[in-house]
């Protein structure tokens, strides 16, 4: 099960110090963009600033706009509505600190490319305008890459696989 794990978490083997860096800059950015700025106002977390919400509860706004996106989203909005606000809200926060970053990366890519589609495609075509549309795609890139390349080795994945492996002094 280790080794299933180790592999699942395991980053591209990339040794340059500054491809790594270049790899985590994006990601803790967006991570941090996405848990802080868009996922804490639809999705109850400590730091929330909305006073409507409760911890891990879902904005009624929020659900309300997810039940407009039509079938299947409305057979149960407020289900797919605290899926996709928890998935930038926690996600986001798991994808800044590259804890279960190829995980939470495919999450954050399904969540981005419904909002793209669902959300932000009409707005574009309604008003003539593809800026509503960039920070989703944004944020669907570095969800992309996340999940092919991993957390580099500026990430609690690596740490965590090194513990696992037993890798500890052999860099």
């Amino acid at each position: 099960m280790k080794k299933f794990i180790a592999k699942f978490l395991l980053s591209q083997n990339i040794s340059s110090i500054w491809k790594n860096i270049a790899i985590a800059i994006p990601r803790i950015i967006g991570g941090l963009l996405l848990c802080f700025e868009f996922g804490s106002s639809k999705f109850g977390m400590p730091w929330s600033t909305t006073e409507e919400i409760g911890l891990l509860q879902v904005a009624g706004w929020f659900a309300k706009d997810v039940a407009k996106f039509g079938f299947p989203f409305s057979l149960s909005p407020l289900f797919f509505a605290w899926i996709g606000a928890a998935s930038e809200a926690i996600g986001g926060l798991f994808l800044a600190l590259g804890l279960g970053t190829r995980i939470w990366g495919g999450l954050l890519g399904i969540t981005m490319v419904t909002a793209i589609f669902f959300e932000k495609w009409p707005d574009v075509i309604e008003y003539g305008s593809s800026w509503p549309i960039l920070p989703a795609c944004g944020f669907l890139w570095i969800s992309i890459y996340s999940v092919i390349l991993g957390s580099g080795k500026i990430g609690l994945d690596y740490l965590i696989v090194r513990k696992m492996t037993g890798v500890l002094n052999k860099e």
